[in-house]
C-alpha cells in the first residue's frame, strides 16, 4: 500500500509546488512589467543652502488614475514652522509626506521647496534635506555606538555622543555596563520600545536635517515615557520645518498651523484654538477622542 501511494503523494506535492511556482513568477513579471520612474534632470539644483519652505500648489495624486485620492491641495509651509497634519484614516496624510520626499510623482500641480519645484533636484539630494521619525522603531544586531551612528556614517563618537545627550539616550546608556558599545540582539530586545524610539530621534540628529517629519512617534508608549520622547523631539524641532503626522491631536495643539485632511482635500486650516472655534471638522475629530472616557466615567 506504502509503494501504492507513495507515487500519488509525490505527484501532489509536486502539484504544490508547481502552484507556488505560478504564484511567485506572476509577481516577478508583474515587477519587470513596471515603467521605469521619471529619471533625474539633467542640470539639477544645489541643495546646500535651501532653508526649508515648501508649498504645494494644487496638488492632484491617485495611486491609480481612476481613483484621484489627493484633489487639488495647496498650503504653504514657512521655514521653521511645525505644522499638523491630522485626519481619519485613509484621507492622505502620510501619502502627502510620500509626494513630499518623491516616492511618488504628482499627478498635476507643483510642490516647491524655497520656490524651486520638487523635481529640479536629484531625488538623493532631494531625500538628504529629510529626517523621518515613525511610529514603527527599528534597530539592527550592534551596538547603540552603530545604531546611532546609521544617521550618519561619517559621524565621529563625539558627535554620536553629542547626538544620544540632545534625544535623552545618553542617561540611560550610561547604566548599561558596556555603556555605547551594548549590543542590541537581533530582535532588540534587550531594551525598551521607548529607548529604540529615543534612538531613532538620535539617529535624526545627525542628520541635522532641514525638514524633519514625524508620524505618530508618541503612539506605542506609555505616558511617562512620552514625556521623554516629547522633550527630546521639541530639542529636535527647534529651528527646523516639521511636518508632524498626528492621531491623537492633544499632541498638536502647540502647531503653528494644522492642516485637517478629509479625504484627499484640505477642508480647515489654522491654530488649535481657531479650528475649534469654528466648530467643524476638526472639533468633531477631537472631542471624539475623548467620548469613550466620558463613556466609562458615566
Amino acid at each position: 500500500m506504502r509503494r501504492f501511494t507513495q507515487p500519488i503523494t509525490q505527484l501532489a506535492n509536486v502539484s504544490n509546488m508547481l502552484q507556488a511556482m505560478i504564484a511567485a513568477c506572476e509577481r516577478v513579471f508583474e515587477f519587470l512589467e513596471e515603467t521605469e520612474e521619471v529619471p533625474d534632470t539633467e542640470n539639477p539644483q544645489p541643495v546646500k543652502n535651501i532653508q526649508g519652505k515648501v508649498s504645494f500648489e494644487n496638488v492632484k495624486f491617485g495611486y491609480n488614475d481612476d481613483k484621484i485620492i489627493i484633489k487639488d491641495f495647496s498650503a504653504n509651509v514657512e521655514q521653521g514652522k511645525k505644522i499638523a497634519i491630522v485626519g481619519p484614516t485613509g484621507a492622505g496624510k502620510t501619502t502627502l509626506v510620500k509626494l513630499l520626499m518623491r516616492y511618488y510623482d504628482i499627478n498635476s500641480g507643483k510642490i516647491k521647496i524655497d520656490g524651486i519645484n520638487i523635481k529640479d533636484f536629484k531625488r538623493d539630494d532631494l531625500r538628504s534635506l529629510f529626517a523621518m521619525v515613525l511610529q514603527d522603531t527599528w534597530a539592527f544586531h550592534g551596538t547603540v555606538m552603530e545604531n546611532i551612528r546609521y544617521g550618519n556614517l561619517e559621524a565621529t563618537d563625539e558627535e554620536v555622543i553629542e547626538a544620544a545627550k540632545m534625544a535623552q539616550v545618553d542617561h540611560f546608556v550610561r547604566t548599561f555596563s558596556e555603556g555605547y558599545n551594548t549590543v542590541l540582539n537581533e530582535d532588540s530586545t534587550n531594551i525598551s520600545q521607548g529607548q529604540k524610539q529615543l534612538l531613532t530621534i538620535a539617529r535624526a540628529f545627525l542628520v541635522n536635517p532641514k525638514i524633519l517629519i514625524l508620524d505618530e512617534a508618541t503612539s506605542s508608549v506609555d505616558t511617562r515615557t512620552e514625556m521623554q520622547i516629547q522633550k527630546a523631539m521639541d530639542n529636535l524641532m527647534k529651528g527646523r520645518t516639521c511636518f508632524v503626522i498626528a492621531h491623537r491631536l492633544s499632541t498638536v495643539r502647540d502647531a503653528d498651523l494644522i492642516l485637517v485632511i478629509n479625504e484627499g482635500d484640505i477642508v480647515e486650516q489654522g491654530t488649535h484654538e481657531e479650528l475649534l472655534k469654528k466648530g467643524g471638522f476638526y472639533e468633531k475629530l477631537y472631542n471624539s477622542q475623548f467620548e469613550d472616557c466620558n463613556d466609562e466615567i458615566a
